[in-house]
């Protein structure tokens, strides 16, 4: 193998790292490519799960004896925290590597600070290489960091005219099989798919991943103010965990061994903000919200939506219910504006990705 250049070390790394979607949670998706002193690959290694070795752990032990002078690409900080793991900024620093690369910091202030560890042993430390690629694919965990809740994904598939549904309430099916495909490696890679009483109703919907091998089911949640769910609703088998959110007065007399959760109402629905909170101190860091326009406006208000993803069908309807329900945006000017991220052919279809222009914090 010839000599990588800091750039398709670092790249590499940023694929490892996907790798760890949906199974690392609380902890970040991390990649690791060590090269040894002549520039030659030695080892990689990703963040697998959850209090299981890090990525550069697993990079050192595959590297062996190699790694003594050679460079580490990391696309996050290494850390310097002892938790369930050690501390790989010491483990670096102990395997005789003379340099590190690494692209984002570290925003958590348990772990932050390996960068001054390497340098005070005397590595050559870089940061912020190719940070905005490496950022975008560890963004869930981030904002979780930074705003002290879950990122948030909404999903949804829409006909050209932005419709849900046909006038009689018949969905399935507007997007294609290639779509819907493409919805589980979304779900795949996030923590909790949530979804409301209404979708409950109307579709009786089982939210668990299929067709994407080696994938940790999602939490599934339920917003159910009223506690409407039956026992026998495909969301509560085994096929995955469930937790179904009510209101603090809901009647569960009916949902004997049912993981419930009561929350705080506002307007007419849960309390976002509450959910989301309950979420995060479960250790979800990324939420699939995959509810309908109801939901989806209730998010939006609350200012908690931090990716949009629509899945557009090349049908037109004319007349049904709109992807986004009331939003408590009454003016043009309070309109919550997108930056498209990507747009990409699914099938007959096209998936568009954006982000709020100016996210509100929270």
């Amino acid at each position: 193998m010839g000599r990588l250049t800091d750039t398709d070390a670092m790249r590499r790394a940023i694929a490892l790292a996907s790798r760890g979607l949906g199974s690392t949670s609380p902890n970040p998706v991390v990649g690791c490519v060590l090269t040894d002193a002549a520039g030659h690959q030695v080892g990689e290694g990703w963040h697998q799960r959850a209090g299981g070795p890090h990525a550069e752990v697993h990079a050192l032990r595959a590297a062996g004896d190699a790694a003594r002078g050679g460079t580490a690409y990391v696309t996050l900080e290494p850390c310097n925290h002892t938790g369930r793991t050690g501390p790989c900024a010491r483990a670096l620093v102990e395997a005789g590597v003379a340099r590190v690369v690494y692209a984002v910091s570290d925003p958590n202030p348990q772990a932050g600070g390996g960068a001054d560890t390497l340098r005070a042993a005397g590595i050559a430390t870089e940061g912020g290489f190719l940070e905005a690629e490496a950022a975008a694919g560890n963004t869930a965990w981030l904002t979780s960091i930074r705003r002290g809740r879950p990122h948030v994904r909404w999903k949804y598939a829409a006909t050209l005219d932005g419709r849900i549904a046909a006038a009689d309430s018949t969905s399935r099916w507007i997007s294609s099989p290639e779509s819907r495909a493409d919805v589980h490696r979304l779900r795949a890679g996030s923590d909790a798919v949530v979804v409301g009483s209404g979708t409950l109703r109307a579709d009786d919907p089982h939210l668990a991943v299929r067709g994407v091998e080696g994938a940790v089911q999602p939490l599934r949640v339920v917003l159910d103010t009223r506690a409407t769910i039956t026992p026998g609703a495909r969301v509560l088998d085994a096929a995955a965990p469930t937790l179904v959110a009510v209101g603090e007065d809901a009647d569960t007399d009916h949902l004997p061994g049912v993981d419930l959760v009561r929350l705080p109402r506002t307007g007419g629905g849960l309390s976002v903000d509450a959910l989301l909170a309950e979420l995060y101190a479960r250790g979800v860091r990324s939420v699939l919200l995959e509810g309908g326009p109801t939901l989806a406006g209730a998010f939006v208000a609350a200012g908690a939506v931090d990716e949009v993803v629509g899945y557009l069908a090349p049908v037109l309807l004319g007349a049904g219910p709109a992807a986004l329900g009331d939003a408590g945006i009454a003016t043009l000017a309070d309109a919550l504006r997108l930056d498209l991220v990507e747009t990409v052919r699914i099938g007959p279809d096209l998936r568009v990705t954006a982000v709020p222009t100016a996210p509100k914090e929270r």
